[in-house]
This record gives C-alpha cells, structure tokens and sequence, in this order.
C-alpha cells in the first residue's frame, strides 16, 4: 500500500465518521456503528468500508443494507468535503474483529480465574 493510499484510507475513515455522526439520519441504524478501517482500490476508484454494528445478527445485516442504500449520499457528501480527483465508489462490509477479539478477552478472563495461584 503507498503512502497516498494510506492518507486516502484515513482520511475517507475521518470524513465518513463524521458524515455517520452528523448527518445521516436513518432510524434502521443503530448508534453503535463504528467504521473501523477503509481500503481504498490502488486507482483510488473503490473504496472498501470495513463496518462494526454492536447488536444482533439481523441489527447488522439491517444496518450494512442501509449503509449500501446510503452510499450514493455518502459519495456526494464526500464529493462537496474532499478535494480529490477521484471519490472512490463505497462498499460496505461489516468487520466482526472487534467482537472476535472481546470474545477473546472474555476467554482469556475464564482461563486465569480458573487457574489456582501457585504458592
């Protein structure tokens, strides 16, 4: 990954966050939704948007299909913010790694209150 794509990646985290926090207002989002990373394509015509939804199962797929149905306000907000050639186009995929990973945390809790402190 260059370094222009990696300035792009945060910078399309950044904005979009921000567009999430302040100006998409949808009721079939919940307010757990957090963008965890973006990969934007090399030509910079694509952009991958990495998703978490705290919530159930059917919370999240509800909240991936908004995002979608949303992409094309995201892209025009993102158009009128940036000053890019390119806006990349925008995916949405949801990203369970936090979860995997508080699953994890939560294991490794089990473990060391089952061990017995050595005397």
């Amino acid at each position: 990954m260059t370094r222009r794509q990696e300035r792009v990646n945060g910078l399309l985290r950044q904005e979009l966050s921000s567009l999430l926090a302040k100006e998409l207002k949808d009721p079939r989002l919940s307010l757990l939704v957090t963008i965890t990373r973006v990969d934007a394509s090399v030509d910079l015509r694509h952009a991958r948007v990495f998703v978490s939804v705290l919530g159930s199962a059917e919370e999240q797929r509800s909240a991936i299909a908004t995002l979608q149905a949303a992409a094309g306000f995201l892209h025009h907000q993102l158009k009128e913010r940036l000053s890019l050639r390119y806006i990349p186009s925008l995916s949405f995929t949801l990203d369970q790694s936090l979860e995997r990973g508080a699953r994890m945390l939560q294991m490794l809790d089990a473990l060391s209150s089952s061990q017995e402190p050595a005397p």
